[in-house]
């Protein structure tokens, strides 16, 4: 079953003032995210150079100018999702469902059973969360990395759990969470495109560059056993397009290396239709195999 707004559909408490900051159009939001993307900018000097290190490792090829702006996107686009989550979380459902547009195979998701969503870390894995869960009526589960401030970690938790009644896995429990999930027949978000260190993860090649990629995916679609999906979410002007791809076919082979292989390759071509939304802040190449010298 598929429906358009979510039974469960209350903003998230908070105070009134963020309520009322979710009243006001969208460009002026835009606005405020790009000032504080700006900000992150000029004193994130550090996140700045992993920025740039990532862009030059991963587009060897593009112009030094090109890579600035991407760099600079990437913290614009950082800050705006930032604040997007002030009408995602405290907005009206009506309001959600009219900016976060769901594209592809999204009412697939309703069928019954357990499915995995390979989502990427583009800025707008947030507003995809939000209204797939708003717009689809079934039992979701999630990976949660619980946040340093006790403060933003209440916040980030609340927005997220807004439709639904999603279960919320913290990153300290692994993968276990997300397994039972499946097992009971969920639809589980999985994020697996990060540098998680050595022991969960195999070698193989991200932009040319061997890069420690875990092999989360296959091995959850194997347990499930669950069809897998890919969810790229894109920022623009309007609010974000959200879209829901076709099943992989053949996924997983078998082959933990050849099927991580696979999802790098797909990241890698929509990466490249909008470098700047992706998440270069995270030292993606971190972790070196035996024998290589680090790249930051």
């Amino acid at each position: 079953m598929t429906t358009l707004l979510n039974p469960s559909s209350a903003a998230v408490p908070g105070p009134a003032w963020l309520r009322a900051l979710a009243r006001l159009p969208l460009p002026w939001l835009r606005a405020a995210g790009t000032a504080l993307g700006a900000v992150l900018y000029v004193v994130a000097a550090r996140r700045r150079a992993v920025v740039r290190r990532n862009l030059a490792l991963c587009f060897a090829d593009a112009t030094p100018a090109q890579r600035r702006r991407w760099a600079w996107e990437t913290f614009r686009h950082f800050g705006q999702a930032f604040v997007d989550r002030i009408w995602l979380w405290h907005g009206s459902a009506a309001q959600v469902a009219q900016r976060v547009r769901l594209e592809g195979d999204w009412p697939a998701l309703a069928q019954s059973g357990p499915q995995l969503l390979f989502v990427p870390h583009f800025v707008g894995l947030d507003a995809a969360w939000t209204r797939l869960t708003q717009a689809i009526v079934r039992p979701w589960a999630g990976m949660y990395a619980p946040q340093n401030s006790p403060l933003l970690d209440a916040w980030v938790r609340a927005g997220r759990a807004r439709f639904g009644a999603p279960q919320l896995v913290s990153r300290r429990e692994g993968v276990r969470g997300l397994a039972r999930a499946l097992r009971a027949g969920a639809a589980v978000y999985l994020l697996p495109d990060m540098d998680l260190g050595a022991a969960p993860s195999v070698f193989v090649p991200f932009f040319g560059i061997p890069a420690a990629t875990v092999t989360a995916l296959p091995r959850l679609a194997a347990l499930g056993p669950a069809p897998v999906r890919p969810v790229v979410a894109r920022l623009d002007r309007h609010g974000y397009r959200v879209w829901v791809g076709p099943v992989w076919p053949d996924y997983p082979s078998g082959d933990d290396v050849a099927d991580a292989q696979r999802m790098n390759a797909e990241l890698q071509r929509w990466i490249a239709e909008t470098p700047g939304q992706y998440h270069w802040l995270h030292r993606r190449f971190k972790t070196r195999p035996p024998g290589h010298a680090g790249l930051y």
